[in-house]
């Protein structure tokens, strides 16, 4: 993988679902957070730097930068969707585990933010991933939404797909302006999902 953007040009076919070996997933880390700081566009070297390796141990794991970055975007859906069911058992509530998992994804929101530019335009590979997150996500909200409800007593006034199209809208702002509050904004949605029923 170079950066240039001839090197860009395709798309590898997702990754095996699950975990990957505990060697990438450490590349993956230091590539998600590279992402967040630098962009989806960001040297090779430094992500490389980021992990502790040398540039060709990313080649090898990753030999463009689209295979790169649609790793990340799988890496990180599955840590979002596998906190969630740690989350619902370790937390004092159900109504804190739902609110500190929403904070998980509004930070996988940001590392995602970029991919769909990263991939040129492959509307094929785009409709893959939004398919395999929605999949994967939508479920694991809704029982995190789920309990938290019934903890409350309180009748779902929206599902869980819904709450998170309304919380990427309400991330959508954080990318442009440092002062937007996109973190407070969904907390305070959540607060309004919880609090209130269709009525």
């Amino acid at each position: 993988m170079t950066d240039t953007e001839s090197d860009q040009s395709r798309v590898a076919q997702p990754p095996q679902v699950g975990r990957p070996r505990r060697s990438q997933q450490a590349l993956l880390d230091a590539a998600a957070a590279v992402f967040v700081t630098s962009g989806v566009d960001a040297p090779v070297r430094e992500i490389a730097a980021k992990a502790g390796v040398g540039v060709g141990t990313i080649y090898r794991h990753f030999p463009t930068r689209p295979e790169l970055v649609v790793a990340v975007y799988r890496h990180q859906v599955e840590a979002c969707a596998e906190a969630g069911p740690r989350l619902l058992a370790e937390s004092a509530t159900p109504e804190a585990a739902l609110r500190a998992w929403v904070d998980l994804f509004v930070d996988f929101l940001v590392t995602k933010h970029g991919l769909a530019g990263a991939l040129h335009g492959d509307s094929a590979g785009s409709d893959a991933l939004h398919t395999y997150f929605v999949g994967r996500l939508v479920p694991v909200c809704s029982d995190l939404l789920e309990a938290a409800l019934e903890s409350v007593d309180t009748a779902p006034p929206v599902d869980a797909y819904n709450v998170l199209k309304g919380i990427g809208n309400l991330c959508i702002g954080a990318a442009s302006d440092a002062q937007y509050e996109a973190t407070i904004l969904v907390q305070l949605l959540i607060s309004g999902v919880l609090s209130r029923g269709l009525r």
